[in-house]
């Protein structure tokens, strides 16, 4: 194992100090547009856009590392995510923040599924398990640390939109520097939407709930707690107790669901998702304290949803067919998270700050229903395959090729006079 780590410790490196840059800005830039008077609904844009590019961009970079390697590619998408943070200084308006973020969210997916196609093919199958284990650390702690980076400066001034792109330019240096070979080519894989909601219906269902709700929450939660009257270093500590909360119960709750099942566990964690909605609906104005445990609350339980469905449609799949089906799962995810973010500002505007978890709460509360219903028509038992807890959903297959019940192919051998792709 110490082998393996000396192996992918640079690019563990580059990983945190990229994911504390991207936690740091998603938080930013909606407590900067609040700040700045944007409306409501331009906020929740803003974030539509980001999850728009990011799902170009995860479609995308396979092509581009085919064009020009890996190296490449990761430096072409550093520089472009770099002038895109520091241009949202310069042009502080909704249409320019709206293409920004949409080039935000292209060169974040590429950077993600390259750390992480990257640490995969680096890691020996029987020592994967552990090694992804690691990286779930790594995520946690560094999107919290970016939580916190957010109290370093005043948001509505041009230091922390620095401090970004000082990340992302320091993500570079790692893995510029790593001995570790780059790896093969991300490769597409075919989705076939359709057939996934015939076979597991459910599971597709759940996914675009998660989009709606957690799309709105990272787009919204910062303001909510904004407008509530509550200072920077508030803003920070809300979203890090959610973060956290939601890392430490997966594996308590994917372990109920291998013994229990996963239909039930999604009733479950939908129904406490939707009254942890309820409770910061109603008592988040009352005290810090009572949103702060609403926060853990709804981190704990909103965010289990994402990989039960997962494992869901993966109980009902064959081994070759996880990257498939998780990679139709993440689509799904991804327009939940574009069309949720469109939504609950209107409900914010309509009523109160607090009033998007009324949102999420409607929302968690139909899944909780539409479980039922699957529970009570489907016929046959469940049958939980082991249940494999991952980050959140970000790269579209990079990660999940770090799945240790997935067989990666051969790598080919190469011919002499290879071009190298470590320039």
């Amino acid at each position: 194992m110490r082998t393996v780590l000396g192996s992918v410790g640079t690019l563990l490196l580059s990983a945190a100090i990229l994911l504390a840059g991207g936690g740091l800005l998603a938080t930013l830039v909606a407590v900067r547009a609040d700040g700045e008077g944007f409306p409501l609904e331009a906020i929740g844009l803003l974030t539509s856009g980001y999850y728009a590019g990011f799902m170009a961009g995860c479609l995308a970079t396979p092509f581009l590392v085919k064009r020009v390697g890996h190296v490449r590619v990761f430096a072409a998408l550093s520089a472009l995510t770099a002038a895109a943070v520091l241009f949202h200084v310069i042009a502080i308006n909704v249409p320019v923040w709206f293409v920004l973020r949409i080039l935000t969210g292209f060169a974040f997916a590429g950077l993600y599924m390259l750390i992480e196609s990257w640490i995969n093919e680096q890691t020996p199958n029987e020592q994967r398990g552990q090694v992804l284990s690691i990286y779930r650390m790594v995520d946690l702690g560094a999107v919290t640390a970016g939580q916190f980076m957010l109290t370093l400066a005043d948001p509505q001034g041009f230091v922390l939109f620095s401090v970004v792109a000082i990340c992302v330019c320091l993500a570079i240096f790692p893995i510029s520097l790593s001995t570790s070979k780059a790896p093969m080519a991300v490769t597409t894989t075919s989705l076939n939407i359709k057939k996934l909601l015939k076979t597991v219906p459910l599971a597709g269902v759940g996914c675009f709930a998660v989009g709606l709700a957690n799309g709105s929450f990272w787009a919204l939660a910062p303001v909510f707690v904004r407008q509530l009257g509550h200072p920077v270093v508030v803003i920070s500590l809300f979203m890090s107790i959610a973060i956290a909360t939601g890392a430490l119960l997966q594996w308590p709750v994917g372990f109920l669901s291998d013994k229990f099942g996963r239909r039930k566990l999604i009733i479950a964690m939908s129904a406490l998702a939707a009254g942890a909605g309820y409770f910061l609906w109603h008592y988040s104005p009352q005290s810090v304290m009572l949103m702060l445990v609403g926060g853990a609350l709804y981190g704990g339980f909103g965010m289990q949803l994402y990989g039960l469905s997962a494992a869901h449609a993966n109980d009902h799949a064959e081994p070759h067919e996880f990257v498939s089906i998780s990679g139709g799962l993440l689509l799904i995810y991804g327009i939940g998270s574009i069309i949720g973010p469109s939504l609950a500002p209107f409900v914010m505007s309509a009523f109160e700050p607090s009033a998007m978890f009324a949102f999420t709460g409607v929302v968690h509360a139909m899944l909780m229903l539409y479980a039922l219903y699957r529970r009570v028509q489907h016929d046959g038992p469940e049958k939980p395959k082991r249940f494999v807890s991952m980050p959140r959903p970000r790269s579209m297959m990079a990660i999940l090729r770090a799945d240790p019940r997935v067989k990666r192919p051969k790598k080919p051998k190469k011919t002499k006079g290879a071009e190298l792709d470590n320039l």
